[in-house]
């Protein structure tokens, strides 16, 4: 009986590891940081050496590694729904979507998530250009597709978010996705790119990092983003 209580318990143990192990292949990105400000007179360098995080997405833990978000539970990516993406939610509420990924629905206020154990919100102007970080997850090898990310901007002032739909209509960037700096490790390559805050009316705004890896397969980040 000792014996088979051992095994079943060995059992268990082995396949709980199996169950929480996910290939490095399989990782997929989001938005580390939303307003990325590069050293004065350095070069266009995404590491933590290159610069630092001003601004962040909803409800963004700070003080992770970058590019270890993935293993976090719940993990930070969020795919769309496969069957009709651009319907989907904007932004993941936990519950939704193939990949669910963490909570970035709108706080009310929206200061509410940001601060404290969270990043702070990006503050900006209109005509300020913004840069966008991101982990490669293994996508920006030579044989990877070069994907677009599409930065969209809502035109909804103070309100809630918008469908998928409506920020389709408000694309303010596209950028390349393997714009990243170099590095044997694929998994954590440092990527981003810049755009320039469009004319809006002073307010808080919702801004979406949102990724295609393969076709009708998106991934998004979700940002208030404040313009003064």
């Amino acid at each position: 009986m000792v014996l088979k209580s051992s095994f079943t318990m060995l059992v268990v143990a082995t396949l709980a590891v199996f169950s929480s192990y996910t290939p490095q292949a399989e990782a997929h990105s989001w938005a580390d940081c939303i307003d990325w400000k590069f050293n004065k007179g350095g070069k266009q360098d995404w590491s933590d050496k290159g610069g630092k995080c001003t601004g962040y997405a909803r409800r963004f833990p700070l003080h992770k590694a970058f590019g270890s978000l993935d293993s976090a539970y719940p993990n930070r990516h969020y795919q769309q729904v496969h069957k009709d993406p651009n319907h989907a939610l904007p932004c993941s509420n936990r519950k939704a979507g193939a990949e669910p990924g963490s909570d970035e629905t709108r706080a009310n206020p929206p200061s509410k998530a940001y601060g404290g154990k969270y990043g702070r919100m990006t503050v900006t102007h209109v005509g300020d250009t913004l840069c966008v970080r991101w982990p490669a997850k293994n996508h920006a090898k030579k044989n990877e597709p070069n994907g677009m990310v599409q930065i969209n901007l809502s035109k909804a002032r103070n309100a809630k978010d918008i469908s998928q739909h409506e920020l389709l209509k408000n694309t303010i960037a596209r950028l390349p996705y393997k714009n990243c700096n170099s590095g044997k490790n694929e998994d954590r390559r440092a990527c981003g790119g810049c755009f320039k805050v469009p004319v809006r009316a002073k307010g808080t705004y919702l801004l979406q990092w949102r990724w295609m890896l393969n076709k009708n397969e998106w991934y998004t980040s979700c940002a208030d983003i404040q313009i003064k």
